[in-house]
């Protein structure tokens, strides 16, 4: 691979019109006879990762919409729960903090499950499309912490989706879902419960988002492809 002299290049064929922000991004193309290679650097750095925090309370269909995005667009996907069952299975040393704090019936610090989502995130490697994040934020500090494990890495979170359903709705949703699965931790009570933990503490990341510029509103009632569609056209143009 050699460059060749600012003279030479108006007799050799030119470089195919890349066109907006990527041809922008260009100032120095190296030339290997008529073929024109591009550094890969330079890409790695014009193609953004679609890091995706989906946002609703419990019943909302966060489960449903991200199995879609995971499908549609090729993203990874970090669910908490999933990801804490797995580290504790398989005996890692974060999985038996963890284990521990659940063991003595506490709250998982922050810190402890931002350490075991950026190992996940990291065994991702470098050439991912992006991560669905489902279940974590939760809070304004967790938001706040996300944030910052990205930043480290040189990535963001690109967008937060509100799937937005109203309460009578989820309850009518959960209870059935309930009835149909044999969920235990889907009666009216306990629903209730987990709504009011819903609106008193995690609703508050909504105005987070906001302020940060990445809160999209979707309107989760309705087919489920036209809710997909709705996410498509806020995912399309990240």
């Amino acid at each position: 691979m050699y460059s060749i002299n600012r003279k030479d290049r108006n007799s050799d064929p030119q470089p195919p019109n890349l066109g907006g922000s990527l041809g922008d991004l260009l100032p120095d193309v190296w030339y290997k006879g008529k073929e024109h290679i591009i550094e890969t650097n330079q890409v790695e750095q014009h193609i953004k990762m679609k890091n995706i925090v989906i946002f609703g309370a419990p019943g909302s269909g966060k489960g449903t919409q991200s199995d879609k995005l995971i499908e549609h667009y090729g993203l990874e996907h970090i669910s908490t729960g999933d990801v804490l069952r797995a580290e504790i299975k398989k005996g890692s040393e974060l999985g038996k903090t963890a284990q521990q704090y659940i063991d003595q019936g506490q709250l998982i610090p922050d810190d402890l499950m931002v350490s075991i989502l950026a190992a996940v995130y990291d065994g991702f490697g470098r050439g991912h499309k992006g991560v669905i994040f489902d279940g974590f934020p939760r809070t304004i500090p967790q938001a706040e912490a996300l944030k910052a494990m990205l930043a480290e890495r040189g990535d963001s979170v690109a967008a937060m989706l509100e799937l937005d359903v109203p309460e009578d709705e989820l309850m009518k949703r959960l209870i059935l879902r309930g009835q149909q699965s044999g969920r235990a931790d889907d009666n009216e009570e306990t629903i209730r419960k987990r709504l009011v933990v819903y609106h008193t503490q995690t609703l508050p990341l909504i105005e987070w988002y906001k302020q940060e510029g990445l809160h999209h509103h979707i309107n989760g009632m309705g087919s489920l492809e036209r809710i997909f569609s709705d996410i498509c056209q806020v995912v399309d143009n990240l």
